[in-house]
């Protein structure tokens, strides 16, 4: 206690600046090493950070000044990294998903609990003021009993700003499983576990054209529904439908809504860590903007991390493959047409209080 935990990150590209901006500014992380497959990236990191070494993922596994391995490398390699580092004993955080397929997850989780270690993973932005907020609402009854949410993210397309869309249109890839887990994990904090779904699903194309990059004008074949659509039964019997689309122009909807016996909550974006809550009641005519009141201040990526420092770990692995199964069963369902039980379960995490670290 009172010692920062010392964290190694295996996988350097696009994302590793938003950890690294965060670490800046926690005293309760600090990073000392850094790997990946492509040896200059993870010297780059090293050169920009005083106390950080580059080196191989063996090396940073083995390393005694390394408690917690953030896994940020490519959705396929999640579950061999997060096996490697379990197996040497450290505790581990990835981002999402927690792995290719729930087989993979399960074994992950497995391994962790024979090891007695931690497993936590993205998205975290759960844990800042926008959903903590919204979730203190409804905690204290703003709304009354919850009876139904709408979670919507409609996009265009990633083909027309990312100049390598590929791995989005390929097995593994599309509108749910890429952005699926902002929007599961706020409506699980929020709202509870779901116990089964109904899904459907299309594509609109089958390829897209690369808008943007070297690469410009080349087609990429889509192998993957491009739109879906699930309706999740909580246990609560809350009932959320979510709509998941790489198919739309736009939407002037709210990404998330809540709605209750005598309320309506508008959540802001779950894939940042703030923004601001509204409410409407039967009582009232207009929406109101909600004080901030439960949350970490100024989260950003990487927050996971300090939470588990906490001994908190809200953003868990028992989170993450709830989630993961979830979009798994909503996929099932959609080429079945039939509803799918969820095998899996969580506790709801724990509210964050307010807090500034």
């Amino acid at each position: 206690m009172g010692e920062p935990v010392r964290v190694g990150v295996i996988g350097c590209g696009a994302i590793v600046s938003q950890y690294l901006a965060t670490f800046d500014r926690l005293d309760l992380v600090r990073l000392t090493a850094a790997a990946d497959l492509d040896v200059a990236r993870a010297e780059a990191v090293a050169r920009e950070r005083d106390g950080v070494r580059a080196c191989t993922v063996a090396q940073l596994l083995a390393a005694d000044d390394v408690d917690v391995v953030l896994n940020l490398t490519v959705p396929a390699a999640h579950a061999e990294i997060a096996l490697r580092a379990i197996a040497a004993g450290k505790d581990v955080y990835g981002e999402k998903p927690l792995a290719a397929d729930t087989d993979q997850a399960r074994s992950v989780l497995d391994a962790a609990a024979a090891a007695g270690v931690v497993v936590g993973c993205a998205p975290d932005t759960v844990l800042g003021t926008g959903v903590q907020t919204a979730r203190r609402a409804i905690d204290d009854g703003a709304i009354g009993r919850p009876i139904s949410a709408t979670a919507t993210m409609m996009v265009p397309g990633h083909e027309r700003w990312h100049p390598n869309p590929d791995f989005y249109y390929l097995p593994g890839g599309g509108p749910l499983l890429d952005m699926g887990p902002y929007y599961l994990s706020a409506l699980i904090t929020m709202l509870g576990p779901v116990s089964s779904v109904i899904g459907a699903a299309a594509r609109s194309r089958e390829s897209r054209v690369i808008g943007s990059g070297p690469r410009r004008g080349e087609t990429v074949p889509v192998e993957v529904d491009t739109h879906v659509t699930g309706v999740l039964v909580h246990a609560s019997g809350v009932l959320s439908t979510l709509i998941m689309s790489f198919d739309a122009v736009a939407t002037r909807s709210a990404n998330i809504e809540v709605h209750g016996e005598h309320g309506s909550l508008i959540v802001p974006d779950p894939n940042r860590f703030d923004g601001d809550v509204s409410l409407r009641t039967l009582a009232s005519q207009e929406w109101e903007t909600l004080p901030v009141s439960a949350g970490y201040l100024h989260a950003g990526r990487g927050y996971g991390i300090a939470d588990m420092s906490l001994g908190a770990t809200r953003a868990s692995g028992d989170l993450a493959f709830h989630v993961l199964d979830i979009m798994e069963s909503v996929l099932a369902s959609a080429r079945s047409g039939r509803s799918v039980p969820i095998g899996s379960t969580v506790e709801r995490p724990p509210a964050v209080p307010l807090t500034e670290l």
